[in-house]
């Protein structure tokens, strides 16, 4: 992340470089092409660009007992931000205070906290106390606040909008393609490599593997992914799931890399998922397992040869 990204989190004075903002609002979980209309007309405003986003999730407060499967947590959203060239964020904690403000109230403290001169909101766009704001109501306060605001309209895929819920359900069902149209580039996780059992050594596929957060719901299966090691982009396959020929264990991402031997331990790694190749499978025994990895690895080269889907990690 670029060291002129700023993050203004609460508390913490506005950075020089952040003040008289332009700032698109949202939630942003998978900064998809929705989000980045909204952002791109910041960074259009000749102001300062930002966004004004919220941890933990709406929803995660509203809903503490239903698991929401974030498509971009906190770090790899504020690494998608940085990529697209904003010059920082305004993230601010989702509390029952925050949760409380009227509309007017919220108005003011993105004019009065944060010193923005403008919002760029969308057309769905409700807030305030009991979702009591829409977008006239905030183009009115923002008027009576000296502030500019912008209005994005709905962007679509086909007939339907762009929504983060459809990209969940795309990755719930294995199906990257449209997962990966929906966002405009490829949907990519942040792990740290860890010690595994190393039976991909013994099977001629060592592996890195890596724990996805409680909260992934992506479908269990065989992927073809491109890992960014170091600043080098490596082809490799993946799989994440339960391991059935062996132990049916807690779901895992191991990653074998094509032609890259060497230590991953220990560093935190960016994967990018490229194509779905088949669901998990049980085998009866190592050569049958063996016989199809070789198969999944001629079709993720297959895959990754042909894919020219936007990155966020080179």
């Amino acid at each position: 992340m670029s060291p002129s990204f700023a993050v203004c989190r609460d508390g913490e004075s506005v950075p020089a470089s952040l003040r008289d903002a332009m700032a698109a609002i949202g939630n942003f979980d998978g900064v998809h092409r929705g989000h980045q209309y909204l952002l791109g007309m910041a960074l259009n405003s000749g102001k300062p660009a930002a966004a004004v986003t919220f941890e933990p999730h709406p929803r995660t407060f509203f809903q503490p007992d239903r698991p929401l499967f974030r498509i971009t947590p906190e770090p790899v959203k504020l690494k998608i931000f940085a990529r697209l060239g904003l010059d920082g964020v305004f993230q601010r904690r989702f509390s029952g205070n925050l949760a409380a403000l009227t509309a007017a109230g919220f108005v003011d403290l993105l004019a009065n906290e944060l010193q923005l001169s403008g919002v760029v909101i969308g057309h769905d766009f409700h807030f305030g106390r009991g979702r009591e704001g829409n977008p006239a109501r905030m183009a009115e306060l923002c008027r009576e606040r000296g502030l500019d605001c912008l209005i994005a309209p709905a962007v679509v895929e086909g007939t339907e909008p762009v929504s983060s819920s459809a990209i969940r359900a795309a990755l719930e069902a294995g199906d990257i393609a449209m997962a990966n149209r929906l966002l405009g580039y490829r949907w990519f996780v942040q792990a740290e490599v860890r010690h595994g059992d190393k039976r991909g050594r013994e099977l001629g596929y060592p592996t890195a593997n890596m724990r996805l957060p409680d909260d992934c719901r992506l479908r269990h299966g065989i992927y073809a992914v491109r890992v960014s090691v170091a600043g080098r982009p490596l082809d490799g396959v993946a799989s994440f799931g339960r391991r059935p020929t062996f132990d049916n264990g807690a779901p895992l991402l191991e990653v074998h890399l094509f032609d890259f031997s060497g230590d991953l331990y220990g560093q935190v790694v960016d994967v990018e998922f490229v194509g779905w190749i088949r669901g998990e499978e049980r085998f009866d025994g190592i050569d049958a397992l063996i016989a199809q990895m070789d198969r999944d690895s001629v079709e993720a080269k297959r895959m990754l040869a042909e894919d020219k889907t936007a990155s966020m990690i080179g």
